[in-house]
């Protein structure tokens, strides 16, 4: 029997078909962003077999194959010089510590500290006999700006205060500055400096870094910003290097407007981590899961949820997996030196970190996420909105959020005039950077809801016609807001 359409059936049809395509974002984004997805994405990257995905690894190839295999599967351009990864050539630099010398010479006498209160943090070779040294402040970003390279040219540049944006800040500085070694002043030990660290092979080699944990030397040191009456002589020796290749993986979403599609909201998570120390029995594979597998599991089925919309949204999307977080945001300043997509149509990088453990130090930590930075850009005011919308709070850590700001991959963005926060359920927790760190401990329900509410975010973001931008107001955004003009991008911060 031919069936035969009642009266207004089609009508019923073409309007249920409509309302597939205006759904609600949050149902849409929640039907496809699930718990056990979640799971099976951060028990395969912080498995055993993946070795803890040291920079470089068999371990981090294999979670570089994973993520793209799920960009893949979920619909993704590949958007890298080689199918979906960035690669980067890179050297592997191992500090020389054969022969480390160095002493202080001042009007009372000699001070000469010992091998145990002294770190190699970059690597590179110096011989100094009695260089001058100049004193600055880390905490004085107003002093440190304006000093100039004929005040510090080829003398030892001494700094107190901990390295803000990591070794990137310092390499920035140096690099302005030009002197013939960085010392920096620390409290506690330092790291011996026998680790390899990664320095991309095409470019120069940096100015050492030493840094010092130790009391005389700070009272010989001590006094205000500007030239000491001290000289230092040192000597590091050729550090050695050996060629590597890293991959960012990276994937977009191309959006559907004329005018927006050419601007790019950012998805990112590090997908490295410390590999496997030490020996003797136990366990020694650092398996990372909530640093950072959870962030990149949280990427992968964030996409996967977005590439499933029954609709393109007005501005791209790229999704992309950082190598060599861990080893001072490595990946994420490549990607920044070497930019697929314009920075100046760059309108936000949403960085997730830590989305899985909600045993945090502070008490349980479910239902909320943290933003870093939580007053730099308009960017919150729609996480907030987005939270309401699927039951989770977007809360300001008064501690944690502006100090853990240059701690995450948002920082390299940042740098460059980019909105950029990072995401995370907690900030500190049991087995941190531990080889504790393992799958089953992270809630995937609590996990999931988060996402979900990020994922919104992003949508929302992407579908505006209204771009992110720095709160210029707040003092600490100032060199974003400068960085954010230089770059070109229209309307760097608001008032």
């Amino acid at each position: 029997m031919r069936f035969q359409s009642a009266p207004g059936a089609w009508i019923l049809a073409a309007s249920l078909c409509l309302w597939a395509q205006t759904a609600p974002a949050p149902q849409q984004v929640a039907a496809r962003l699930t718990p056990n997805d979640l799971k099976a994405d951060v028990s395969f990257l912080a498995s055993d077999e993946l070795q803890g995905r040291a920079n470089p690894s068999p371990g981090l190839d294999i979670a570089a194959e994973y993520v793209a295999a799920r960009f893949r599967r979920a619909g993704l351009e590949p958007a890298g010089d080689d199918g979906y990864f960035q690669t980067a050539a890179y050297l592997s630099v191992q500090p020389n510590l054969a022969g480390l010398e160095l002493s202080l010479e001042t009007r009372t006498g000699m001070v000469k500290p010992p091998a145990s209160a002294v770190g190699i943090l970059e690597p590179g070779a110096v011989d100094l006999a009695s260089a001058p040294a100049f004193k600055a402040s880390l905490h004085d970003s107003a002093g440190l700006s304006a000093l100039t390279a004929e005040q510090v040219h080829g003398k030892v540049l001494i700094l107190d205060g901990d390295a803000e944006g990591g070794l990137g800040r310092l390499s920035a500085l140096s690099a302005r500055l030009q002197p013939a070694l960085v010392i920096l002043e620390r409290s506690g030990r330092p790291r011996p400096g026998g680790d390899a660290r990664l320095r991309e092979a095409a470019a120069p080699a940096p100015v050492p870094v030493l840094a010092i944990a130790d009391e005389a030397f700070h009272k010989a040191v001590a006094g205000k910003p500007g030239p000491l009456e001290v000289t230092v002589s040192a000597h590091i020796a050729i550090p050695a290097t050996a060629p590597v290749k890293l991959r960012n993986v990276i994937g977009v979403l191309r959006g559907a407007d004329a005018d927006l599609a050419g601007t790019f909201v950012f998805v990112t998570a590090h997908y490295d981590h410390l590999g496997v120390r030490g020996s003797g029995p136990g366990d020694h594979i650092y398996n990372g899961a909530n640093d950072d597998a959870s962030g990149t599991a949280s990427v992968i089925e964030i996409a996967n949820s977005l590439a499933a919309l029954p609709t393109r949204l007005k501005r791209s999307i790229v999704f992309m997996a950082l190598f060599g977080e861990e080893l001072g945001l490595v990946g994420s300043r490549y990607y920044v030196r070497h930019p697929v997509f314009p920075l100046s149509r760059t309108v936000a990088d949403l960085n997730l970190e830590q989305m899985g453990r909600t045993d945090d130090a502070t008490g349980p930590r479910v239902g909320l996420v943290n933003v870093t930075g939580y007053d730099f850009t308009s960017i919150t005011a729609v996480l907030k909105e987005a939270g309401q919308e699927t039951g989770v709070r977007v809360v300001k850590d008064e501690e944690a959020s502006d100090p853990f700001y240059a701690r995450s991959d948002n920082q390299a963005f940042a740098d460059a005039g980019v909105p950029a926060h990072t995401l995370s359920v907690g900030y500190v927790y049991p087995d941190y950077h531990q080889p504790g760190d393992e799958w089953p401990k992270l809630d995937y329900g609590n996990m999931a809801r988060v996402d979900r509410a990020i994922a919104l975010a992003v949508f929302r973001i992407a579908d505006s016609a209204e771009a992110p931008r720095w709160n210029a107001a707040n003092p600490k955004t100032e060199r974003y807001v400068r960085a954010r003009e230089n770059s070109g991008a229209p309307g760097a911060g608001s008032r």
